[in-house]
């Protein structure tokens, strides 16, 4: 590996972990540059999973203090039930990119992030529609809670990118909390699906270790910066940011799938 592929993996390890913490899709960032460096898809993909993980690590660490409200707003329970529904969906997703072909999904996922972005820039009037959050009972909120965390973990494990933008959008149709602590909960949710990742990558995929070792702690550094800046951001402003976000990232993919 030569000093160009090493800066250029470092500088999007950072951006990565910052992109992250704030809305979901770094890995359109640090997929490529593996990719740049001569890792063939599959290799990127896992690598990059496993790259990236420590900057969701540290974004959970930047946002302790809304996940600290969040538990004092008496959610403490039902969060605690999202861990085991987030850990076997992102298994089922690892699952299905170690063992089917991945060109298939490449189709999906672009319509799938242009979605996500869309649900969350209309959320008030799907809210409307669908019922405001605090309008839900517990029942129904839990259930629509779970089915959110276990489609997003399951899109997760398979590839990731803009997964912060589908759960943002998600969350916050049936959580009735500010921006910065549905972000919080979503950088909870990604750092327990890029705890599987890691372990079944690691096992099973065939990751660039080298690699890992100069994206991962430039994206823990993105992670808590990242996090520290979707705390002081206005709902409105980083509501905005994700939508932007996800857009780009999903016509990106549509360009890549369709080329």
């Amino acid at each position: 590996m030569n000093p160009t592929d090493i800066a250029l993996l470092a500088t999007a390890g950072l951006a990565a972990g910052t992109v992250n913490a704030i809305a979901g899709g770094g890995s359109l960032i640090t997929f490529p540059a593996l990719i740049a460096t001569g890792l063939p898809p599959v290799a990127a993909n896992v690598t990059n999973t496993t790259a990236v993980f420590p900057g969701y690590a540290s974004s959970v660490y930047g946002s302790r203090i809304d996940l600290a409200e969040l538990a004092r707003d008496g959610s403490r329970r039902l969060l605690v039930s999202l861990v085991p529904t987030s850990v076997v969906a992102a298994a089922l997703g690892c699952a299905l990119l170690l063992l089917t072909p991945a060109r298939a999904f490449d189709f999906v996922v672009p319509f799938l992030v242009l979605g996500a972005a869309a649900v969350l820039g209309f959320q008030d009037r799907l809210r409307r529609l669908v019922g405001n959050p605090r309008d839900l009972s517990p029942r129904r909120q839990a259930v629509g809670l779970h089915a959110m965390v276990f489609f997003g973990s399951l899109y997760g494990g398979y590839f990731g990118a803009a997964l912060g933008v589908m759960l943002v959008a998600a969350l916050g149709l049936v959580l009735d909390h500010s921006m910065a602590r549905v972000s919080a909960l979503k950088n909870v949710i990604s750092a327990i699906g890029g705890v599987v990742g890691v372990l079944a990558f690691g096992l099973f995929g065939p990751v660039d270790w080298a690699d890992v070792a100069i994206v991962a702690p430039a994206a823990v550094v993105g992670g808590y910066v990242g996090a520290r800046l979707a705390r002081r951001l206005p709902s409105a402003v980083l509501k905005a940011l994700i939508v932007v976000f996800g857009t780009v990232v999903g016509l990106v993919l549509l360009y890549r799938a369709f080329r």
